[in-house]
């Protein structure tokens, strides 16, 4: 059988490469497109993936995404033709579900985002399957026009998907010139092109520029658009490491003391290693986010010095490996969601 998998994001670079190395080991034969934005290109490179690149990110406007999407579909539905897949996978990517919809191919959902409403309602009801977290509930995902009997729950967050045989590779800090005996805090920034936070953001940066004053640290911040990468040197200059090429992230954020982070995935990412996270993610507080506060892994904070204050308590001695003891356990009680789902799909379209 052959699956076609969408790429759009990073998170979902890690995630479908895990889900598409179980698909290959049960015999399915998997193909990869992903679109023309800087972070997807550059960590499939580091992951050794190879993608079809078909079309671009639309960017920060509602038209601009709209143009971008509708130029997409027509690129898409070319390789469609050309490599005839018998399945859709997509992390609900509106371009793969409608053109597999249009064709008359089955799709399969991955999400663990309902406060995403616009996405989710352009590639939800267009799907045969959605699988989710368990702690996601049915009635979140029925609204947007899927029968409860079409969605699967793992137990899982999706990062375990490739934390659980994840190996740590020290040197991502002899590449960044990081020094292992002094604090590394890194700064995420939010996600302020995607459709449910437009224009909304800022608190990362306003942290980081307090954090300098107060804590002996070493800032890395990781911008995800090249405007957020010019206007951040220009604004910290040499007091701060600004990543303007993608890297090794959860490698990275193992070493790491802490993590300030302004979006969903790598404040998952670093939770289930065991990094203590602030979050200041400008929406409202997600389902997976409530579950990882409520487990204690992350601290929720709406101005500089809430989070300044949470820095202070999380940055103490002791306190990470704390957090890691925890994280290890959290992370061996969940299955691994890639292997979940390729079972599931074997068995499924088998």
């Amino acid at each position: 059988m052959r699956v076609l998998i969408d790429i759009l994001t990073p998170k979902q670079c890690r995630f479908f490469s895990a889900l598409s190395k179980k698909l290959e080991r049960r015999g399915f034969e998997v193909f990869k497109t992903a679109r023309r934005f800087r972070e997807v290109v550059e960590l499939l490179g580091i992951l050794g993936e190879e993608a079809y690149i078909v079309g671009r990110y639309g960017g920060a406007t509602l038209e601009g995404k709209l143009d971008a999407s509708l130029e997409r579909m027509l690129e898409l539905k070319k390789v469609f033709h050309r490599l005839k897949p018998d399945l859709v996978v997509s992390f609900s990517s509106p371009e793969a579900s409608r053109i597999a919809f249009g064709l008359g191919t089955p799709h399969i959902a991955v999400n663990d985002s309902p406060h995403s409403e616009a996405v989710a309602r352009l590639t939800i009801p267009l799907s045969r399957i959605l699988f989710t977290p368990w702690i996601i509930p049915k009635a979140a995902w029925t609204r947007y026009g899927i029968a409860p009997s079409r969605i699967i729950k793992y137990r899982a967050l999706d990062p375990a998907a490739w934390l659980k045989e994840f190996k740590p590779d020290p040197r991502v800090l002899t590449e960044l010139g990081l020094d292992t005996g002094r604090p590394i805090a890194v700064f995420r920034l939010e996600e302020s092109h995607a459709s449910y936070i437009l224009g909304m953001g800022g608190l990362v940066e306003e942290v980081a520029k307090k954090a300098l004053e107060r804590f002996d640290l070493q800032l890395v911040i990781m911008p995800r658009y090249d405007e957020q990468v010019n206007r951040v040197e220009k604004v910290f200059g040499d007091k701060a490491l600004v990543l303007r090429k993608t890297v090794d992230a959860a490698s990275l954020l193992y070493f790491a003391s802490i993590l300030v982070g302004g979006g969903g995935t790598m404040n998952i990412e670093a939770a289930l290693l065991g990094v203590p996270v602030v979050s200041c993610y400008p929406g409202q507080t997600t389902y997976v986010e409530r579950y990882l506060v409520e487990k204690g892994f992350i601290r929720r904070a709406s101005n500089p010095d809430e989070a300044l204050a949470h820095m202070e308590k999380l940055l103490e001695p002791g306190e990470k490996a704390r957090f890691e003891n925890a994280a290890k356990k959290t992370l061996r009680a969940m299955v691994n969601p890639a292997e979940f789902i390729a079972e599931k799909l074997g068995t499924i379209f088998s």
